[in-house]
């Protein structure tokens, strides 16, 4: 009899364990519908671009928050304002300087339900090399089955936040300081993720 309940207490730990430990849902990027943005001022105007490559890695769970993580990796020669002479000055060691620094960043470490939908993902942003903790926050806009992909869900997820992009070296404020071009960048990401139902 006390074997039987100690193998009985062995079992519900293994799995009150596997439970605890599961892997979050795990999503892909659906690329055709998804987009990094950004914004920055140009003595009164706002210039606006985007990233044109990028990756995704995604495991989000609302019910399983512990093991959800986000990371993102953007390809800064993919910088595209629709002018290539700029484009390309912002590629070069002046800003990006995308030779030496081929990538963007992000790795979450831990994700917070803020409620309403909002999610606040804690984590890595490394610009140039440099690392900082970095708040990305995500409203979830929902999950729901694919109205044109068959035995698909979707989920989508919006979100800004404002960065000083001269705080990792884009830029070395020349510019800035001669009221040209402004260090405060608004990223605004949008998100169509795809899992299998």
């Amino acid at each position: 009899m006390k074997k039987i309940a100690i193998a009985a207490t062995l079992a519900l730990m293994l799995v009150y364990g596997q439970t605890v430990s599961a892997a979050a849902r795990q999503w892909s990027i659906d690329s055709a519908h998804s987009n990094i943005y950004f914004g920055v001022a140009h003595i009164f105007s706002e210039i606006r671009g985007q990233f044109n490559e990028f990756t995704a890695e995604v495991h989000f769970d609302p019910g399983n928050l512990e093991q959800s993580r986000f990371s993102f990796q953007i390809s800064t020669d993919s910088i595209d304002t629709n002018i290539a002479k700029r484009d390309k000055h912002l590629q070069s060691a002046d800003f990006f300087d995308a030779a030496q620094y081929p990538a963007i960043t992000f790795e979450s470490k831990n994700i917070r339900d803020a409620g309403n939908g909002l999610y606040e993902i804690h984590g890595t942003l490394n610009i140039k090399g440099k690392d900082r903790d970095f708040l990305l926050p995500l409203s979830l806009a929902g999950i729901k089955e694919h109205p044109a992909a068959k035995d698909k869900e979707v989920a989508g997820f919006n979100g800004r936040v404002t960065i000083d992009r001269l705080e990792y070296g884009v830029g070395d404020g020349t510019f800035y300081k001669k009221g040209i071009v402004g260090k405060d960048v608004e990223i605004f990401v949008s998100l169509e993720l795809l899992s299998s139902k």
